[in-house]
């Protein structure tokens, strides 16, 4: 089980009114590349046949099948800080993660 905070769920529910397509919610799936290995991808977009869903808060997270086991556990939050603001997840199961935080290795 991936699990949202309240902070991601509410820019997830921002992105997703100004996207203007009906079911759309935040999609992650893990694609090979970035500078450990393996990167997240993040989109808004509506669920995928076979997608796993999460919601929290009203705000829905969509997870591609094959990507699901690379980031159970993990926590999805949103930060708007002074440097940069976006999406983190926390995932236990990276053994190592880059500086910018989109990319680890399993």
């Amino acid at each position: 089980m991936v699990t949202l905070t309240d902070a991601a769920a509410a820019h997830i529910q921002e992105l997703a009114a100004s996207d203007g397509r009906e079911g759309a919610g935040l999609r992650l799936s893990i694609e090979n590349g970035g500078c450990s290995g393996m990167q997240y991808v993040l989109t808004i977009a509506p669920a995928a046949p076979g997608d796993a869903r999460v919601s929290h808060a009203g705000a829905a997270l969509f997870l591609d099948p094959a990507s699901e086991p690379f980031v159970e556990g993990s926590v999805i939050d949103f930060e708007d800080g002074l440097t940069s603001a976006g999406f983190r997840i926390r995932n236990p199961k990276a053994k190592q993660t880059c500086g910018c935080g989109t990319s680890f290795e399993a």
